[in-house]
């Protein structure tokens, strides 16, 4: 075992939590060393992978990530094993299989880039509406951390308050927001006919200018799986500008168990290397930021005699209230063209559907056009029906043009059941996997039938929809959160306000796994402010000595 590793700030997970926390403690003057379980690569190999794959896997955005057998993720095309690595039950189980890769930068190599905030009614529940939990602080805390974000990020969004989404904001967006593609320009005129604010998405995405040594977008239209150009954030990005600043990252460094010691601080962190050896690092203060996945699971494989049910986990939350946003999708064909595929793959959501005082009763939901290009899906629909020559030329146009896919994205309460527990299967290295239980709840299956579809009906009649396949189960988002739930009473909760683990003064768990709520709205600029708390609390923790 090797024990030269130390650091003031040790940071377990590469994305964008991790990042943010890391570099903010560099430019504080500390130390800090960085964890990933996955290899590091470069742009234009993931590029590379996804030219190179076979049609009928590109849709797979993941397949452009074949996984290490040391980092296995859910990656489901070129690798039998590793599909088998995020283990499901429960009655939505299919729900919850969730689309992350183990490389460093994380899940922002794949995100989408939107920037959705949490509403003030969203953080307030429970007091509001009698349902779920509210958070430790109110939106007017939040707020100065989102703004912060924003410009780590790189965030555009429209300058008209009629255009945010929430209105309260302290600072205008570092950019301007993107314009609209013919589609979502036309599905913002349906919404608006049955009384729906189909509102442009902020997004960590350069609109006309460069930002951070990004370029500005021009439209690829693939930021699934990866942007070829960088325009949009993502933590990579990031990874060399921490080891400029004097930062340490170990790729291939699968971190297994948290050590605690007097007093139950935590003193160092177990990882295997591609070799299975084993190998242990020290530090002052330790910031798991893998995911809301990964980090509950390490916490549960660290059990000892002082720990019994994991570490930070004297209130047995740790790996409950697993939280997505349930996902409906409605496959349709319109009699007149909508061509997708102009800008970002999505840029735009109607949001007023998310709020109201039904939430006493069932949840609220966002509604999206999916902006990808249907040249693909209308190519190989057209030449499943037989066709050759000028028939299927124009078939695969007309498909190409006159598809589109609609999507509801409802929000999902913290409830306890929806719990990952480690499964007595292993891995390659012989560690557990996840295995998570979920049922999405009658609070989201009311919406559906009594709310979402209705709406979702009239927005198709509103495009002219002539055939059309809902879905009749729910799928996943990719917005992993829970886990590792904030809240003031530490019986009931794992972390504190400053996503500090009530069990161990410095160990913090900043992220999604520490959101309250969810929201229907994407997670990541939430949780890219919950770092820049934390991030504040750890560097004055440091300071104080």
């Amino acid at each position: 075992m090797s024990d030269n590793y130390s650091a003031d700030v040790v940071v377990v997970g590469t994305g964008v939590v991790g990042c943010t926390v890391a570099e903010h403690a560099l430019d504080a003057g500390l130390s800090v060393l960085m964890l990933e379980a996955g290899p590091r690569v470069e742009r234009w190999q993931i590029v590379e992978n996804f030219r190179n794959l076979p049609p009928s896997l590109k849709a797979n955005w993941d397949a452009a990530y074949p996984p290490k057998p040391w980092a296995p993720h859910l990656e489901t095309y070129t690798d039998a094993s590793a599909a088998e690595y995020l283990q499901l039950e429960g009655p939505d189980a299919l729900a919850y299989r969730q689309g992350y890769v183990r490389y460093a930068g994380g899940a922002t190599w794949h995100w989408a880039g939107i920037c959705w905030r949490l509403t003030p009614e969203d953080m307030k529940l429970k007091s509001l509406y009698g349902v779920g939990r509210d958070w430790a602080f109110d939106y007017n805390t939040l707020e100065p951390y989102y703004t912060r974000a924003e410009y780590a990020l790189g965030v555009s969004g429209p300058s008209d308050p009629a255009l945010q989404w929430p209105p309260m904001r302290s600072k205008p967006y570092p950019m301007g927001q993107l314009p609209f593609g013919p589609g979502e320009q036309r599905f913002t005129d349906v919404a608006a006919k049955i009384g729906l604010h189909n509102l442009p998405a902020a997004q960590a995405r350069n609109s006309g200018v460069s930002y951070n040594g990004r370029p500005a977008c021009c439209g690829n239209n693939n930021c699934f799986p990866v942007c070829p150009i960088g325009a949009k954030y993502d933590a990579a990005t990031t990874l060399p500008r921490i080891e400029a600043k004097g930062g340490v990252i170990l790729a291939n460094a699968v971190v297994y168990r948290v050590e605690t010691g007097s007093k139950n601080a935590v003193q160092a962190v177990h990882f295997f290397d591609q070799d299975k050896v084993s190998h242990r690092v020290t530090g002052k203060v330790f910031v798991i930021a893998c995911n809301g996945i990964e980090t509950p699971k390490i916490l549960l494989m660290s059990k000892n005699e002082k720990n019994s049910n994991g570490v930070a986990n004297s209130s047995d939350q740790v790996g409950r209230n697993m939280m997505d946003q349930p996902k409906i999708s409605a496959q349709i064909t319109m009699a007149e063209p909508l061509w997708t595929g102009v800008g970002p793959v999505q840029s735009s959501s109607i949001m007023n559907t998310s709020q109201g005082d039904f939430r006493n009763v069932h949840t609220g939901a966002l509604f999206r056009m999916e902006n990808a290009a249907r040249s693909r899906v209308g190519g190989l629909a057209a030449l499943k029906k037989g066709l050759v020559g000028k028939a299927l030329d124009a078939e695969i146009r007309r498909l190409s043009a006159c598809t589109a896919t609609l999507t509801i994205e409802h929000e999902l309460i913290p409830l306890p059941y929806n719990r990952l527990t480690l499964s007595a299967k292993k891995d390659w290295l012989g560690l557990n996997k996840p295995n998570i239980y979920y049922d999405v709840s009658d609070y989201v299956r009311r919406s559906t039938a009594t709310y979402t579809l209705p709406i979702l009906k009239q927005l198709m009649a509103g495009l002219g929809t002539t055939d059309s396949q809902i879905n009749n189960f729910y799928t996943h988002s990719d917005h992993i959160m829970g886990g590792c739930i904030m809240g003031t009473d530490p019986s009931t909760s794992v972390v504190d306000a400053d996503c500090r683990a009530h069990d161990h003064d410095n160990l913090f768990l900043p992220g999604g796994g520490a959101m309250t709520t969810g929201g229907s709205g994407n997670s990541t600029l939430t949780m890219v402010a919950l770092a820049m708390k934390a991030s504040d609390a750890i560097v004055s923790q440091l300071k104080a000595g």
